[in-house]
Formats: C-alpha cells, structure tokens, sequence
C-alpha cells in the first residue's frame, strides 16, 4: 500500500492535469477515474489492479494522513490530496480551512536541510512550484506526523503571529499542516522568529 499512496499522491497534487483526470477545484477526483488511468504504481503494479475498497482502505492505513475522501450523493467515492499541490486548478479557499488567529497555531515550524538554508538564510522561504509554503505544528519526535520530514537539519520558526498581523494568510489542512502563499509566494526572513539547528555540521 505504500507504494500505491506514492503513485496517488503524486497524480493528485501533480500530475491530474497533464493526464486528464477531471480534478475539482477542492482537489477531488472519482476514484474510479483515478484507477482507469494507464499508470503503474511505484512497485510496478498498474492502478487498474487496485478496487476502491483498496485505496478507501490505503487512506485508512496512512501513517501521514495524506488523503481525504468522500462519498457523494450518488454513490460515488472521491479523493484528494490534503496538501501538496503544484496544480492551479486547486484553489487554496475550497481546500484549506483559514487560520484566523495565532492563537490557533501556537507552534508553526518549518524544518529544512543545511543546504537549503543557506539560499533561505537570503532570499526567505519560497514556494517554489507548489502552491504553498508548509509548516508543522509541531516537531516529529512530538507525535506531530505531517508537515516535516523527520530528518531535517534546520527548523525555522515563524512568527505567526506577526506575519499574520502584516497581512500574511495561513490556513489549515485536514491532517494540520499550516500552509501560506506568503507574500508573492515568500516568507521574508524578518517573519522568522528562531533558527535551531538539530545536527551538528561535520
């Protein structure tokens, strides 16, 4: 099943469009549409060998909660990817809950590698081409399962509380990452609120 949660989590935050899989604009798409497509999972296995009680059930038993799904009035099941996406078709306000306050993410963390943060440590933190900078709530070895890679050498520290006050939006996924656009697409470093460093550079 991990290898299928790959393969779908790949088509649904990229590569819907470019395959036409009718994909809505809350990041949804008919499960039945999702297993027709001529894609092999990361195992070699092609989607069509899979029912949709398979990926109801890999949704169940994702450890990082990536997905959501939904049954409609007619039956159907669909999916999306909570978050993630690169595809504009997606749009922030029908997928994403707004954060209101501050008050609601008293912890909002971004973890990275050394490498990265030295054009970070410049240029702030960029979107790059998905649609949305990420933060967690919290740090992994805290029971906190989405947002952060667990191996990551960097964590920086947002002043939520300020960027929010300047404008900045956040909003919320299902599976609690904090997610912005930032400012054209850029945390500035003035909105970083501490730099940790959880491994020591040989």
């Amino acid at each position: 099943l991990d290898m299928l949660s790959k393969t779908i989590a790949w088509v649904l935050r990229h590569g819907a469009v470019k395959m036409d899989l009718k994909i809505r604009s809350d990041g949804y798409c008919n499960i039945k549409d999702l297993l027709e497509l001529d894609v092999k999972a990361s195992d070699g296995i092609p989607l069509a060998s899979f029912t949709v009680a398979d990926v109801i059930n890999m949704v169940a038993c994702d450890p990082k909660q990536r997905f959501s799904t939904i049954e409609e009035d007619d039956g159907q099941v669909y999916i999306r990817a909570n978050q993630g996406h690169t595809m504009d078709v997606v749009q922030t306000t029908e997928l994403l809950r707004e954060i209101k306050s501050a008050d609601e993410v008293p912890v909002c963390v971004h973890g990275t590698f050394r490498n990265n943060f030295r054009g970070i440590r410049k240029t702030g933190l960029k979107r790059m081409k998905r649609n949305h900078i990420h933060f967690a709530t919290g740090l992994p070895q805290d029971g906190v399962i989405s947002g952060m890679r667990s191996n990551c050498e960097v964590l920086i520290y947002l002043d939520l509380a300020k960027a929010m006050k300047d404008g900045m939006k956040f909003f919320m996924s299902e599976n609690g990452v904090v997610l912005t656009e930032g400012f054209d697409g850029v945390v500035p470093r003035e909105y970083f609120e501490k730099i940790v460093y959880v491994t020591t550079e040989e």
